[in-house]
């Protein structure tokens, strides 16, 4: 509990030498760490879809060095994001030529946006007496003639 709210639950064994881990939890510690991704035991049963190691291997060719703690970045987004959202995110990743988590959360945020509907005066009566002046765009032709 932090100020009243209820942060986290955990699975909890009193059985010996039995351990519970959630993987997301040590995500911020391994970004500082990265070299010990691949040997952090919180992280050894996590079952990851198959497109996630993909991503890896990607970033790694990419980033080099840094491709890990680029590819724990993506894996934090599970702290904000549901696993089944980060995956088709990932998998809508695997087609493009830059990715990055920066571009992983914004497939996310973009799957997830509502459309803009039109505008409709219903409930609105008094505003369809207002008319507007139509606007002359002729200065915006000049830039356009400049750029090309």
């Amino acid at each position: 509990m932090a100020q009243g709210h209820l942060v986290a639950t955990h699975a909890r064994s009193w059985d010996k030498a039995q351990t519970f881990y959630e993987p997301v939890h040590y995500l911020a510690l391994l970004e500082r760490k990265p070299g010990a991704f691949d040997a952090a035991r919180p992280l050894e049963d996590w079952q990851l879809p198959a497109c996630f190691w993909s991503l890896r291997r990607r970033l790694e060719v990419d980033m080099g060095p840094t491709g890990v703690k680029e590819y724990i970045k993506v894996l934090r987004l599970l702290e904000r994001y549901s696993m089944r959202d980060l995956r088709i995110a990932v998998e809508r990743a695997a087609v493009m030529l830059s990715v990055n988590a920066d571009v992983v959360e914004l497939l996310i945020r973009s799957r997830n946006e509502t459309p803009v509907e039109l505008f409709s005066l219903d409930g609105h009566a008094h505003l369809r007496s207002v008319s507007l002046e139509a606007l002359d765009l002729s200065a915006y032709a000049t830039l356009t003639a400049v750029n090309s």
